[in-house]
């Protein structure tokens, strides 16, 4: 286990995150990309923990990713299946799996202050989180996509899925976009990675 985990996540953080595993029993699955979703937890009918993580994620939002799941089901087996999944006790669990982390022999230091701000108040996905992704995506191979906030006024982009949309306002955080097909708007992420139609 340790030799996987030494492909996909920073060195310095590859020993406890082993022992997190070992401690928790834990089924580790890599698996290939998934749009919607980084990475998952799941308690199987065996009672055994399954967590899976993207393959194509760069070794710091795998970190981040693999410490979110883990604290799904440190939360769970502390404080009941009932609790709501990001809720203040999942917040609360991943804060504190996250901070012997959260140090420049795992992080680069140009991480390190927007992961501290980011773990004030962790949320559901870091991709909410503009800054954090923007910074976290200077780590990821080169792609020949564009974020929503490159692309002009009224300009049209195509989703993963070959959806096509106009790009509009933006409205406080996000930006309105209608679907071309359907007349539909849709609110995106400034840092949604999408083709540009030139």
């Amino acid at each position: 286990m340790i030799e996987i985990l030494e492909k996909y996540i920073p060195q310095a953080s590859v020993v406890p995150v082993f022992e997190l595993i070992k401690t928790h029993n834990v089924h580790l699955k890599i698996v290939n990309q998934r749009v919607t979703r980084h990475g998952d937890y799941r308690r199987m009918p065996n009672g055994q923990h399954q967590i899976t993580v993207n393959t194509s994620l760069n070794k710091y939002r795998f970190l981040i990713t693999l410490i979110h799941e883990i604290a799904h089901l440190e939360a769970f087996e502390k404080y009941g299946r009932l609790i709501k999944p990001h809720g203040i006790e999942w917040k609360r669990t991943f804060q504190m799996l996250m901070l012997p982390f959260l140090r420049p022999e795992v992080f680069p230091n140009q991480l390190l202050p927007l992961l501290a701000r980011h773990f004030k108040n962790p949320t559901a996905s870091s991709d909410t989180d503009a800054k954090l992704s923007l910074a976290l995506k200077q780590f990821d191979p080169e792609n020949d996509k564009n974020y929503i906030f490159e692309i002009p006024l009224g300009g049209s982009f195509r989703l993963y899925n070959g959806r096509i949309f106009k790009r509009g306002k933006k409205k406080v955080k996000r930006f309105e976009c209608v679907e071309i097909a359907t007349g539909r708007v849709y609110l995106f992420n400034p840092n949604a990675e999408v083709e540009f139609l030139k």
